[in-house]
């Protein structure tokens, strides 16, 4: 997914022989060739910038480049900075476990969703675990419907070898 900057053409770099002229005011001025363009645009002390090269003729804006250039550098800066990342925090378990444990185990999912993390929970069968799955989905369960006050079931309970789990989202 990778973006192609798109570059820009400017004053001297634009090589279409006609252009439509978009003033600084955004008032449309009209086709014209692009020595004119160029000689309005400096006449306002501005520079001509191709905003749309695949149009027939290409359109052409006069701006202030520059300011231009520093206004979407702002915007992205913000952008970035208003972007938020969910990380998938675990917390693994085992079918045995114990009343106090998993109210420990609670407690430490309630944390990670009131982070804005999805969570994963595994249940981790050994040996003689395996012969009764149900147990842990059983457990699986209980956790789910003590967390609904907080988050929400993405996936249910899923079997992969050994391993049995849920991802739990915000709400």
């Amino acid at each position: 997914m990778a973006i192609q900057k798109q570059r820009i053409r400017i004053n001297d770099q634009i090589k279409a022989a006609e252009v439509r002229v978009i003033g600084a005011d955004g008032a449309q001025i009209g086709i014209m060739n692009i020595k004119a363009a160029l000689a309005h645009a400096a006449e306002a002390n501005l520079d001509l910038v191709e905003v749309a090269p695949q149009a027939n003729p290409p359109v052409c804006r006069v701006m202030d480049y520059g300011k231009f250039k520093y206004q979407q550098s702002k915007k992205q800066q913000e952008a970035r900075r208003r972007q938020t990342t969910i990380q998938i925090k675990e917390v693994k378990l085992r079918p045995k476990i114990e009343e106090h444990d998993m109210a420990f185990k609670l407690k430490n999912i309630r944390r990670f969703l009131g982070q804005n993390d999805k969570t994963k929970v595994t249940m981790i069968f050994r040996g003689r675990e395996m012969a009764y799955p149900e147990r842990g989905h059983r457990i699986l369960q209980q956790i789910a419907e003590a967390l609904a006050d907080v988050g929400v079931v993405e996936q249910g309970p899923k079997m992969e070898g050994r391993t049995m789990y849920i991802i739990v989202a915000p709400k």
